[in-house]
């Protein structure tokens, strides 16, 4: 059933796409100069752009939503504000596809920024898009939090993992599961910081955590985080299938120098540059405020 309303969806995309585009070629007959006419034209291209994409979502979970996780590299204070950036970067470009982004867990810094954050992004394909951030992003810029304004790199890591079906069967025996409470941090509320809400859950046989803290109640935290847990057992399995088959788990790899999938320059010259696929974009403002779908889209047919 699922599968049945991606397919409809996508269809009735299409559908619309034929169905605009004949009475843009009427319009434009009409007023070829008119600006509401071209500026209706340029989005049609744009959506058009985007459709002819349609077939490089065939994995088995790329229709699902997703968990997205951000994690800051060593580096203390500069990791951490630059982990902040990215989240920022991925809730803008949800924005931009219309998806639900919500925060299910996030500690914050030291000092400024975030040591790690998961989202879960819901929106048509999430999972399928989001697929090819994973991996290590470095950042090159003048270090705000350096008094003699020095150049700085930074890395953080981006994980992504689809979120699975209550109906697919994931054994999880309660005996492999350590579940430990404690008290949430952040801005707090009306029960946020006073009683032991949050909950973090251990699976012992994979050594996988899973924090959720964000929600009202002990109860619906830890329901969140075993549906975290679920999805990252099922990720696991994935990715030990890919193993087997000599694939590259760009996740895996240590948040350092020579691991990074993408670099973002911001000084002494403005670059992104994507260094699975050399796509390059000189705008790095736009890049950080969630223009993605060019490097995620060269990404998927590379490896299509």
């Amino acid at each position: 059933m699922q599968k049945k309303s991606s397919l409809e969806k996508t269809l009735s995309d299409l559908t619309s796409l034929e169905s605009d585009y004949q009475n843009l070629v009427d319009l434009y007959q009409m007023a070829p100069d008119d600006a509401e006419v071209i500026s209706a034209i340029e989005a049609l291209a744009n959506r058009a752009k985007r459709a002819k994409f349609i077939t490089l979502f065939h994995g088995p979970n790329d229709n699902n939503n997703a968990f997205l996780f951000i994690q800051a590299g060593a580096g203390g204070t500069e990791a951490q504000d630059w982990a902040q950036m990215l989240a920022r970067m991925y809730t803008r470009w949800a924005e931009r596809h219309n998806f639900s982004c919500e925060v299910v867990d996030e500690h914050p810094g030291d000092v400024a920024g975030i040591k790690s954050t998961t989202f879960k992004i819901d929106g048509d394909k999430a999972y399928g898009w989001l697929k090819s951030e994973i991996g290590v992003h470095r950042l090159v810029r003048i270090s705000p939090f350096n008094a003699n304004g020095k150049r700085q790199t930074s890395f953080a890591s981006v994980d992504v993992w689809p979120d699975v079906d209550d109906n697919i069967e994931i054994e999880i025996n309660e005996k492999d599961l350590r579940i430990d409470t404690y008290r949430s941090s952040g801005a707090g509320g009306q029960h946020v910081n006073k009683t032991d809400s949050a909950v973090r859950i251990t699976h012992i046989p994979t050594n996988t955590v899973v924090t959720c803290q964000n929600e009202r109640s002990q109860f619906q935290n830890k329901d969140m985080a075993m549906k975290i847990l679920r999805s990252r057992l099922y990720e696991l399995e994935l990715k030990k299938r890919e193993a087997e088959e000599n694939a590259a788990l760009a996740a895996q790899k240590k948040i350092e120098w020579g691991s990074q999938i993408r670099n973002y320059v911001l000084y002494p010259y403005q670059l992104v540059k994507d260094v699975r696929t050399n796509v390059e974009n000189t705008d790095s403002g736009a890049v950080l405020d969630g223009d993605l779908d060019e490097f995620m889209l060269a990404y998927l047919q590379q490896n299509d």
